[in-house]
This record gives structure tokens, sequence and C-alpha cells, in this order.
């Protein structure tokens, strides 16, 4: 067989694969597209049905079967939601204390983490070892004891007990080490050398070159704040000091007793609203910095 006759057939088995193969990539990916179009519809149904729930009225809200667009669009439930369940007075006190806790935790953070990435103290490893064991104990083992904690520190009611008991988060302070590890020890070194003082080094050197994570702590700490159920509804329960995820609770009943949902619907999205813009925008800092504090190299 010559070199030319071997090139020829070559070729020919070379299109009749790319043949039979052509059509399979395409069924693959087309399968793979269609999955994922399930899954996203999956999702956001839930969402689309907050949405046309909230613009309904009452009455079409409770129609068997349910309607898949309102009949009249009533964008007026926004104004009611805002108004009834006293949104505006939620949204600052959940702002306050998301802000307050967040700013100190950070603080916590950076220095506990700096404390474990970079200096030298004895029993550094078994106390570190121990603080990510805590982690293992799930954190509604520790509600009884924290709620006996600030009744006896007189906490109840107070901003003081939505903030301090969370401001210590041994993931948090698990993520920040592992990215100031990546920083190489010579810039440490160095630095001291220099006379640079710890703090100075810090906030100068491993603070700008860990801000993708930094920022991803932010971003994490504001949306558990924000989300926040269980604690704020047992230990601060009051109109002044409520919180928006407890303070929907019962906001919107009418006066014969039954509840208003659609109103309650667009309360409810105006709530998730700024989570959602937050996953939209800053998604991609939350992604950064989880990926850069998971490897150390």
């Amino acid at each position: 067989m010559s070199e030319n006759t071997f090139k020829v057939m070559k070729q020919r088995n070379m299109r009749r694969i790319s043949g039979l193969t052509e059509p399979m990539r395409i069924f693959s990916q087309l399968g793979i597209y269609l999955f994922l179009f399930l899954m996203a519809l999956i999702v956001l149904f839930p969402f689309y049905w907050m949405v046309i729930s909230s613009l309904k009225s009452l009455a079409e809200y409770k129609l068997s079967p349910p309607t898949f667009w309102p009949k009249q669009v009533l964008l007026s439930n926004y104004a009611d939601a805002f108004t009834t369940a006293n949104l505006g007075t939620l949204f600052v006190n959940t702002m306050y204390v998301g802000l307050v806790s967040t700013i100190l935790s950070l603080i916590i953070t950076v220095l506990t983490a700096f404390a474990f990435a970079r200096l030298e103290f004895k029993g550094k490893e078994l106390l570190f070892g121990a603080l990510l064991a805590t982690m293992m104990i799930p954190g509604e083992l520790f509600t009884i004891t924290n709620y006996s904690t600030v009744i006896s520190f007189g906490w109840l009611n107070t901003f003081t007990v939505l903030i301090v008991p969370f401001l210590v988060s041994i993931f948090y302070i698990y993520l920040l080490r592992q990215n100031f590890l990546q920083i190489p020890n010579e810039l440490y070194l160095a630095a001291k050398v220099d006379g640079t003082s710890d703090f100075k080094y810090l906030w100068k050197v491993m603070v700008p070159l860990a801000l993708p994570t930094l920022i991803s702590i932010t971003i994490l700490k504001m949306m558990g704040a924000w989300n926040s159920y269980i604690w704020p509804r047992l230990v601060a329960n009051d109109e002044a000091h409520r919180m928006i995820t407890n303070g929907l609770r019962n906001a919107f009943t009418e006066t014969t007793g039954d509840v208003n949902y659609p109103v309650q619907m667009a309360a409810v999205a105006l709530v998730s609203l700024p989570l959602f813009l937050v996953f939209v925008f800053l998604r991609k800092y939350i992604m950064s910095g989880v990926s850069r504090s998971g490897i150390k190299g």
C-alpha cells in the first residue's frame, strides 16, 4: 500500500468517525442544556410565583385552580406591605445590626487569622485545632446556654444581644488564615528587618492582598445577619428591636383574622430583593474569596 493511498484511507476514516461523533456531540450538548434549563425552571419558579402572587388581589389569590398571571396587576400591594409591616423600621434595625456586627467581626477575624498565620506562640497549632473542632458542634446546641448567659447580663430586647454572641466565626477565621498563609513569609521577615510593626505590616500588606477574601466574609456576614430568624425572635422580639425576618411574621392579618397573602408576598419580595441584588452583582467576589482561601501555595 502506497503512502498516498494510506493517507486517503486515513482521511476517509477520520471523516467517517467525525460524521458519527458529531450528532452524538450535538445531542449530548442539547441534553445538557435541556437539563440545565429544567433545573433553572425548578429553581426560579418559586420566585416567579412570589412575584405574581404579590400582584394579585386576595380573591384572585384564593382561586382554584390558581392563575399563572394576575388578571389585575395591583402594585398597591407593595405600598400596603411597606406600611403594614413597618418595613422602614425593620430595614433600619437589620442594617444597623448587620453593619455593626460585620465591622466588629471583621476586626476580630483579621487579628485572629493574622495571629494564627504569622505569629509564633506556644500551643498555636493545638489551639487552632481545638477551635476547628468546635465547627463540628451544631450551633443550635448553644442556644440554651447563650440564652441563659444573656439573661444574666440583662441584654434581652437590646441590640447588644443581637450583635455580641455572633462576633466570632471560626469558619471566617479559618478562611482568612488560609489566605494569609499564601502570602510569602519572606515579606513578613523583610518587614521585621526594616522595623515594621506587626500591625502596620498587617494593614499595609496582608489586608490588601487578602481583600477578595475579606469582601467575601463581609458579604456572607451581612447575609447571615439579614437572614437570622431564631435568635432575634427569641431574645429581641419587641417592636423597637425587631428585625426583618421575625418582623414579617403575623404582620399582615386583616381585621377578620384572614391573612392577606398577596400583601405578605409583596413584603417578602421587598425583603428578598437586597439579597438577590447582592448575589447577582457580588457573586464573583464570593467565589473568588473562597477559591483563593482553599489552596495554599
